[in-house]
């Protein structure tokens, strides 16, 4: 499958074939290339979620949070993303799977509440090379989506782009060099849809909504799946697993023609479930528990996300002919045991992505509201 392709195979099937502006496609592109071979930002039905963006992916917390409070609080400012959000991250002495079973302990003892709606607010942001200049441009956007509980409904989404900013200090001082442009041709990793110039500004913010697909679909899990099934998923780390893996053909959850390992798509869409998905407690804890039985995972604490919350990070590497050797990770916060957000890093950069320096955050989702309520969105 060619990478016009898979773009097209990622948008949720809700949306069907309306027209894309080309900010939208750019951000869904970088998702493509950026996120692991299979996971999100994201989160609606027919969407992949890419929990590394999807890569990135990346997006939200693990716990059921009632809607309108906010996230927990920020430890220290991160420096811009794009460049490095995860400033020098060292290995805990704990062993993964130790940091991930306490993970889902906490998780477990969240409270598990219900309204009419599910309800995500995220921020996500993706990294670009300026054609002119040498540096970097992170393009974000804020995305609040609401998922009714009962069949027969509309999803809601408001979106709105906040604007785009130089990756760094360095990349800021590169950007005042060639003039302070309030639009910022970039290079997109697709010639069809390159370059792409990038405001400065933000734009209002606009809202959408479509009915369910089938009627009762809300979301993507290895395949689409209702509320219904969502809330009765297994809470048991070896029940889960089998009912996510008989789902799994060997491939990427983006495209058919590209492999990918069983546990790197367990990862991938265990990453969706934890973060944006309206499962139990109990079944977010049985998620970590399962990917803390998975040898290739990893732990790194002190990670700092793009919102500057300092967490630590459950990551999977996984190589792209494409990209190169990249780092998906999930954030979370070890206290709670809630999901912060997604985010996928270069290691070691090539194709698509040799401009990119390696620990470069390619793209993230951070999670700033995540959970039931009975408001609905504005009409």
């Amino acid at each position: 499958m060619n990478p016009m392709d898979e773009l097209r195979a990622a948008r949720p099937a809700h949306l069907g074939d309306r027209p894309v502006d080309e900010h939208t496609r750019a951000a869904e592109l970088a998702h493509a290339m950026s996120g692991p071979r299979g996971s999100r930002r994201r989160r609606t039905a027919v969407r992949p979620v890419w929990g590394l963006a999807a890569l990135a992916a990346g997006a939200t917390a693990v716990a059921v949070v009632v809607a309108g409070n906010a996230a927990p609080t920020p430890g220290k400012q991160a420096p811009l993303a794009g460049q490095s959000a995860s400033a020098t991250p060292r290995k805990v002495t704990l062993s993964a799977r130790e940091v991930l079973l306490a993970a889902a302990e906490k998780a477990d003892r969240q409270p598990d509440r219900t309204g009419d709606w599910w309800y995500t607010v995220t921020v996500s942001r993706h990294a670009y090379p300026a054609v002119k200049g040498g540096y970097l441009v992170l393009d974000r956007q804020r995305d609040e989506e609401w998922t009714p509980r009962a069949t027969g409904g509309e999803q809601w989404s408001r979106t709105r782009r906040l604007g785009a900013l130089p990756a760094s200090e360095a990349d800021r001082l590169a950007w005042e060099q060639a003039g302070s442009p309030a639009g910022i041709e970039v290079v997109v990793p697709m010639k069809k849809v390159a370059p792409l110039t990038l405001r400065t500004s933000p734009d209002k913010a606009t809202t959408s909504h479509s009915p369910l697909v089938d009627g009762d679909k809300v979301f993507w899990l290895g395949r689409n799946v209702t509320m219904k099934d969502l809330r009765g998923l297994p809470d048991e780390p070896a029940k889960l697993k089998k009912w996510l893996l008989d789902s799994y053909d060997g491939h990427s959850t983006e495209s058919s023609s590209v492999e990918m390992s069983a546990d790197t798509w367990l990862f991938t869409v265990s990453v969706g479930l934890i973060v944006s998905m309206p499962v139990t407690p109990q079944v977010r804890g049985a998620a970590f528990r399962m990917l803390a039985g998975l040898d290739s995972v990893k732990v790194i604490e002190n990670v700092t996300d793009a919102e500057g919350r300092t967490g630590t990070a459950a990551a999977i590497q996984q190589s792209d002919e494409r990209t190169g050797v990249r780092e998906s990770r999930l954030i979370f916060d070890e206290a709670t045991g809630r999901a912060l957000g997604t985010e996928s890093v270069v290691v070691e950069p090539r194709g698509l992505w040799k401009s990119f320096e390696p620990g470069t955050v390619s793209s993230s989702e951070a999670v700033l509201e995540a959970g039931w309520t009975d408001a609905g969105p504005k009409r």
